[in-house]
């Protein structure tokens, strides 16, 4: 699986997860649906491709203002808690954002 694929599935479990928990939805609500799709579509359009940096230390910010503020929310509520309900996808995140 490349970068990409697995940044849109880290992505993908994090909104699922926040929504899960802060909505009581078992499916996507529209909102988070919105946010999921949007967030694939600028991972699908990343300029870095492969080389892809982690979005929070990215020099170019290509999310709209109030989109990178509600994907900031999800990844901070849902990042601490990945652990429990995907431990390797947790694991897979943490080491490729610490510096080695």
């Amino acid at each position: 699986m490349g970068k990409i694929e697995s940044e849109k599935s880290t992505v993908t479990y994090m909104i699922g997860l926040y929504c899960r928990k802060k909505h009581k939805q078992n499916s996507l609500c529209l909102k988070c649906e919105e946010l999921k799709a949007y967030a694939l579509q600028r991972l699908g359009t990343c300029s870095y491709g492969e080389q892809k940096p982690a979005c929070k230390v990215c020099k170019t910010h290509c999310y709209k203002a109030t989109m990178r503020e509600r994907i900031r929310q999800v990844m901070r509520f849902s990042g601490p808690r990945m652990i429990y309900y995907y431990p390797l996808d947790y694991v897979r995140h943490w080491l490729k954002k610490s510096p080695l």
